[in-house]
């Protein structure tokens, strides 16, 4: 199995060490180089890798504000001189990131790492024929102020509207971002992620007792505790969904 990569870095030498620590690994390969945000950004719409070795600090844009203006992120690899950065802005920590100079021996850990990462999400793949709709094993990146997370989209539980921002609830976090609930919608699978109501899109993985509410809606209780209402309207399409 091969894993695609691209190395996005403003240091020329840098990306050249990278590369040649790369060469020790069959099956990485580097598709393409890039030394900033924007040309980073065309090569990933461009190359579509599995993988990304991402510096953080870059002239003009960092490498947080490129992964803010993807859908999708692809497996990331930080790759940083700023060691106490990096600890406070991923306060959870679902990727990896290697202090410069790199060490071929925590090198060789992440990118066992991400093999047995890529390796797990394939087989448990299911063919998704609208390119544009992201499934539940599609790892997404969440930015709020200072804090970041890599969240696999089947572990939020539900989304709330707050006008043109967004809630996205998973674990015990609950970070707002600048996309409105029908943006989000557009992109999610309608057999998981089902609109409750104006203000919440629930994941229906995560339903886990249903009870009668007034006016002819349900409520739904989601493992972890949150209680969603069904309105009316939307109850028909519930129960259709949800029948057998």
């Amino acid at each position: 199995m091969n894993i695609t990569a691209l190395i996005i870095d403003d240091e020329r030498l840098a990306r050249a060490e990278l590369k040649k620590l790369l060469l020790e690994y069959a099956d990485i390969e580097v598709l393409d180089e890039a030394s900033n945000v924007d040309e980073g950004l065309e090569k990933i719409e461009q190359h579509n890798p599995d993988l990304i070795f991402l510096d953080i600090q870059m002239p003009g844009k960092t490498g947080f504000d490129l992964l803010t203006e993807i859908d999708k992120a692809p497996k990331v690899i930080f790759t940083t001189a700023y060691d106490e950065y990096a600890f406070k802005a991923f306060e959870v920590n679902a990727m990896d990131y290697l202090l410069k100079p790199i060490e071929p021996k925590r090198l060789s850990e992440a990118i066992t790492k991400i093999r047995e990462e890529i390796a797990r999400e394939k087989a448990n793949a299911q063919p998704t024929y609208n390119r544009g709709l992201l499934s539940e094993n599609d790892q997404v990146f969440v930015k709020d102020g200072e804090r970041c997370w890599f969240v696999r989209l089947g572990d939020i539980r539900y989304f709330e509207s707050l006008g043109n921002y967004a809630k996205v609830f998973f674990g015990t976090n609950k970070p707002l971002i600048l996309k409105s609930l029908n943006s989000l919608e557009e992109r999610l699978d309608d057999k998981i992620f089902f609109r409750a109501n104006r203000k919440h899109v629930i994941n229906l993985r995560w339903v886990e007792k249903i009870e009668p509410y007034f006016n002819g809606g349900l409520l739904v209780d989601l493992k972890g505790g949150d209680r969603i209402e069904i309105s009316r309207r939307q109850t028909v399409k519930f129960k259709e969904m949800m029948s057998l």
